[in-house]
């Protein structure tokens, strides 16, 4: 016995940290593929087997994550689907919505654009997009918590809302991605989903709920919501953090030390952040498996660096 049994994954984990949770994700493929989707995006050939060997492992090859999407609610299909391409990179994140009649010409794009600067295949997308979480059949935590967020959303701003595919961490459900920069949060409500769009808005980055950024690791990510968390006067762009050397740093307790990195403020001012990896007692991941250990990366050491 666990003291878990009969909770949903993500009740089970609500002592789990969100910082340093987010799935690394470089950049996207989003194409919009409406009504049920089977448990596995690539796997369960949604987009049918002539084209689903090739687009998997061409996603593969680039470091792009395939995600369908659909839009909140009951819609008719008219046969032409959006897809979004979009670069993470932590530096000059962008994404371009294309439309397509057949999944085949998923083919004909090159998904290595998303290493470099926007590539001017498809329309510019200017404001922040916000993928939801709804994938029920890999986790009903996603159904029922993501869609009511979703739909809120969407309400309020019907052309940047998508319900979408598994991104990783049903547990944090509702879980949510703000395109093209990769925000990635989990635990939102209807109030802080909103205050999380608004702040995206305005170039601003919400920490309510927030699991990191998907360009970075979980060490970089815990080291970056550290610094946000001090300074709170940060835009998202304003600060880039890059691994430090594995003798950087004082851990706590070398035996858990998980990594250190070192943030940089654009105006100069930098910061030292090691990370260390907490273990909790085992619970289920996902909802209706086996318990298994759980472990987190947290914020160990931080400090300023003259």
């Amino acid at each position: 016995m666990t003291g878990f049994e009969g909770l949903s994954c993500s009740a089970a984990a609500l002592e789990v940290p969100l910082p340093g949770s987010a799935t690394r994700i470089p950049g996207w493929l989003c194409v919009e593929q409406p009504g049920a989707w089977g448990r596995d995006v690539i796997g369960d050939q949604v987009l049918g087997p002539d084209i689903t060997p090739e687009l998997a492992a061409r996603t593969k090859a680039a470091h792009v994550r395939p995600t369908l999407i659909r839009r909140a609610g009951r819609r008719e299909f008219t046969g032409v689907r959006t897809v979004l391409l979009a670069s993470s990179r932590p530096e000059g994140s962008w994404c371009e919505r294309l439309e397509i009649t057949d999944p085949r010409e998923l083919l004909d794009i090159d998904l290595h654009l998303v290493d470099g600067p926007a590539p001017g295949i498809g329309a510019a997308v200017t404001d922040p997009l916000v993928l939801v979480c709804a994938h029920g059949k890999r986790d009903q935590c996603c159904a029922l918590l993501g869609r009511p967020i979703a739909a809120s959303l969407s309400a309020a701003h019907p052309e940047r809302v998508w319900e979408c595919s598994h991104t990783g961490g049903h547990r944090f459900a509702p879980a949510v991605i703000v395109l093209p920069t990769g925000l990635t949060y989990g635990r939102l409500d209807e109030d802080s989903a909103h205050a999380m769009l608004a702040a995206a808005d305005k170039g601003e980055v919400s920490l309510t709920g927030l699991r990191g950024r998907s360009c970075y690791g979980s060490v970089e990510q815990v080291a970056e919501i550290a610094v946000r968390q001090a300074i709170t006067d940060t835009g998202v762009d304003d600060l880039t953090v890059e691994t430090a050397p594995a003798d950087a740093g004082d851990p706590t307790d070398p035996a858990t030390f998980a990594g250190a990195a070192v943030v940089t403020h654009r105006d100069g001012r930098c910061w030292l952040v090691t990370a260390r990896t907490a273990a909790y007692s085992p619970r289920q991941a996902s909802c209706g498996a086996a318990p298994k250990p759980a472990t987190a990366v947290v914020l160990d050491r931080f400090q300023q660096l003259d």
